[in-house]
């Protein structure tokens, strides 16, 4: 990275406002342009001068490619002394805005999910073929202490934790349509509990649960490090983590069936985020499904000290 590359590019107030909001969130041109009210040329010329100066990352998802600030040390320092800019009033409105975008797409992925519900099961087994990725994720957990699932969508999973353990299995998820189904699904389960929220904001203690899953959902999630770091925030020290994606793909009609805001995840970047945010990572697991689409189990430890 070149130091003056990057100050000449930061020399400009917009491209000073872009780099706040992206260090904040990953978004399209089409959502910085409503963020930051400008042509869609203009900033797409700015986004050109911060990629080019190593300021900002981007990947290509689909017909999109999102933007998000690179993560370095020169970031960092630079936003630490430009923290009493003249801008910074400006800026905080961006964030604002730039949060709204993320609201649109959780809303527009409620919406899916409303539609769906009923025959979720169906489409998974539309895509998965005869992989039963249920079974290979029973014999990875521990059936002692409590178990949530995260994003339990229909309870498919649970229902088949809640047969083989008499621990509390706790169910989360956002669409309250997909619970309605796991209530039927799990009706007479004594030990299964259903709970609606968001997985960026668990309603759960800290250090509540000794076993975390997160089986085919982070795909839907805009923001995925937030619902890893709430994984970890509700494991008891030495609780395990199991996580279920995709691995990369290019296929629309997977994505427009399965909905979501990622056409899956590099495993490498999956890793990533385990270490950053404090799990250590024991194993992946790779698997060969329908269509051509492979699947990935991370499992990983929150330390126990």
């Amino acid at each position: 990275m070149e130091m003056i590359k990057c100050f000449k590019a930061l020399s400009d107030k917009t491209r000073l406002r872009l780099l706040y909001v992206l260090r904040r969130y990953e978004l399209n041109v089409n959502e910085i342009v409503l963020v930051v009210e400008m042509i869609q040329s203009g900033v797409s010329r700015h986004l050109k001068i911060l990629l080019e100066s190593g300021l900002l990352t981007s990947r290509r998802d689909g017909s999109f490619i999102y933007y998000s600030a690179a993560g370095n040390d020169f970031i960092n320092a630079f936003m630490t002394l430009a923290g009493n800019s003249s801008e910074m009033e400006e800026i905080r409105n961006d964030l604002i805005k730039a949060g709204e975008m993320i609201k649109i797409r959780q809303n527009m992925t409620r919406r899916f999910f409303k539609t769906v519900a009923p025959h979720w099961d169906q489409l998974k087994k539309q895509v998965l073929g005869n992989f039963d990725l249920n079974s290979i994720l029973l014999k990875k957990i521990s059936l002692q202490g409590s178990i949530s699932d995260l994003g339990c969508g229909t309870g498919e999973l649970m229902e088949k934790l809640s047969g083989q353990t008499h621990f509390k299995v706790i169910g989360i998820d956002s669409s309250s349509e997909m619970l309605e189904q796991a209530r039927l699904r799990l009706f007479g389960k004594d030990n299964a509990e259903l709970r609606l929220g968001e997985l960026e904001h668990l309603p759960m203690r800290n250090k509540e649960i000794h076993t975390v899953i997160m089986n085919m959902v982070l795909h839907h999630i805009s923001q995925p490090e937030l619902p890893l770091q709430e994984a970890y925030r509700i494991l008891k020290p030495g609780g395990i983590f199991i996580l279920s994606d995709f691995d990369p793909h290019d296929q629309v009609i997977i994505r427009e069936q399965m909905g979501g805001a990622w056409s899956g995840f590099e495993k490498e970047k999956i890793n990533a985020w385990l270490l950053e945010t404090g799990f250590h990572l024991q194993k992946i697991d790779s698997f060969p499904v329908n269509q051509g689409l492979i699947i990935n189990i991370f499992t990983a430890e929150k330390p126990k000290s």
